[in-house]
């Protein structure tokens, strides 16, 4: 029988016990970041505050326009946009890298590796 009370309020033999809870990944209290990485994080919190203030659809029409110039380009300067497209991805799954879950993280090594993949072609032709 299922009821549709929050957990707070089930009964304590139906709700899952705190062990199976799901914590969150990166640093936590007892394993706290990488001098590196914090180094990167705050080497990256201009630019970041920069895109912040650019109106919401300014970022996305951009790498739209660098992923669709790098496609139909061909030679160098298509393989140049399509780097400078994957760039960008690699910059941000960086920076989110520690909150993301196995999937998230496997999600953005799909997309930057393909979109590398897509610039190597586009140099060879």
């Amino acid at each position: 029988m299922s009821t549709n009370r929050p957990a707070s309020q089930r009964p304590p033999s139906s709700r899952k016990p705190s062990s199976a809870r799901r914590q969150p990944a990166g640093p936590t209290p007892d394993r706290p970041p990488s001098a590196a990485r914090r180094s990167a994080e705050q080497r990256s919190a201009a630019p970041l505050f920069y895109l912040r203030q650019l109106p919401s659809w300014v970022p996305p029409i951009v790498l739209a326009a660098l992923l669709v110039a790098g496609l139909a380009v061909r030679g160098w300067a298509g393989a140049a946009a399509l780097l400078v497209v994957a760039a960008f991805l690699s910059w941000l799954a960086f920076l989110s890298w520690p909150r993301l879950t196995v999937i998230g993280k496997l999600g953005r090594a799909a997309a930057i590796a393909l979109v590398l993949a897509l610039a190597v072609v586009q140099a060879s032709r």
